[in-house]
């Protein structure tokens, strides 16, 4: 249920908002009033309401002060002031509108016009209030990619450190070049995503499909994935078709989302558990490949939200979730024209599949332009 838009009414004249909350009154919004310039700036202390209706002629402190006091206030700026006046000369509207003022209104009050010019202002607060909620939403995430990246690089530098001591042996030093290689794949993988979301959202995508053995594909996953698992007790299992069969797919993307959906399983996995990587063709026209866990599993309410850019599922202590990854995943399936879902494994654990044809049904010039169509 959404909350009631809050207003408050500054006037030295209780008649006055008797007026306005009549003239309002099916608009069903919460009105707050403040008898006086001093009591409304008092009151903003507390309390932010999304709009303001202000007098002009006001004793001890006039709207037009009152107005600049809000809008010099970096707490208050962003609330709208609409501007209730008697004085209808050009000159005392510019004084209204220099105050910082976002509109203002005449005596005697129109209830139409009241209405639409209120409507109007809420609407670019609406606005702003989605942008700064942006802004913020973005700093965050610039924040979890930083700290993401971080941990691999952190682990290469030190490996890279290590292997400078002469004393080291020979099996030693192959471990850290293992570990060096598995970070810079895995920061690899973070900037990939990045760079394919940028391209995404300003319509630059292009598919280059070729013919795909999902056998060889899903080996080639399992072998990369192999020293990660084993870092953390967790046994890969291949269920796959026999080679032979070709899938028309833009082999660098898909293989992106397999290392995403892997990864993913092996973050949110229990030491010494099993992920499955499952492929297999329901019918001479349809292909479906499987990563199936027995971690924590997803809450039901986040199976739809967690292909969001920015969304997560169940928030671990420890591990670090930025939520491009699946959104990642989802913008490759779409355009592919497949379907990417997630269902528990019961008793524990997740299974995430993705389902498409096994030739593609559009030339790739259309599905640039379907993406393109999309962002529009």
């Amino acid at each position: 249920m959404e909350q009631a838009v809050s207003i408050l009414v500054v006037d030295d004249e209780p008649d006055n908002f008797d007026v306005i909350e009549a003239l309002l009154l099916d608009e069903n919004y919460h009105f707050n009033y403040a008898s006086s310039g001093i009591k409304a700036l008092e009151r903003l202390e507390s309390f932010h309401p999304d709009l303001i209706l202000l007098d002009v002629m006001m004793s001890q402190m006039s709207g037009i002060e009152v107005c600049q006091l809000i809008k010099n206030n970096s707490k208050w700026q962003y609330i709208p002031v609409i501007m209730i006046t008697a004085l209808n000369s050009k000159e005392d509207l510019k004084m209204c509108l220099a105050a910082g003022a976002d509109d203002f209104i005449s005596k005697p009050v129109n209830k139409t016009e009241l209405k639409w010019r209120i409507r109007s202002m809420l609407r670019l607060k609406s606005q702003f209030d989605k942008l700064q909620e942006l802004l913020r939403l973005r700093e965050d995430m610039v924040n979890m990619i930083v700290h993401d990246l971080r941990n691999p690089l952190t682990n290469i530098m030190l490996c890279a450190e290590i292997l400078k001591f002469p004393q080291l042996q020979l099996e030693g030093r192959l471990s850290k070049i293992d570990q060096i290689i598995l970070g810079s794949r895995q920061l690899q993988a973070m900037i990939d995503n990045l760079l394919f979301i940028a391209k995404y959202e300003y319509g630059n995508i292009k598919l280059c499909r070729t013919s795909v053995d999902l056998y060889h594909l899903c080996n080639s996953v399992l072998a990369d994935f192999e020293l990660l698992a084993n870092q953390q007790n967790i046994e890969l299992v291949g269920d796959l078709p026999k080679p032979g069969t070709s899938v028309d797919l833009d082999a660098a993307s898909f293989r992106r989302v397999l290392d995403n959906l892997m990864s993913n399983a092996i973050k949110f996995s229990y030491h010494n558990s099993q992920i499955t990587l499952k492929a297999y063709y329901p019918s001479p026209q349809k292909a479906i490949i499987e990563v199936i866990d027995t971690g924590a599993g997803i809450n039901e309410q986040l199976r739809e939200v967690i292909f969001q850019k920015y969304e997560v599922g169940n928030f671990v202590q420890g591990v670090s979730q930025v939520g491009l990854g699946l959104a990642f995943c989802k913008i490759v399936i779409d355009a592919h024209e497949g379907e990417i879902n997630v269902e528990n494994n019961y008793p524990s654990g997740s299974i995430f599949s993705l389902e498409f044809a096994i030739n593609a049904s559009h030339k790739k010039e259309y599905l640039e332009k379907k993406l393109i169509f999309e962002l529009v």
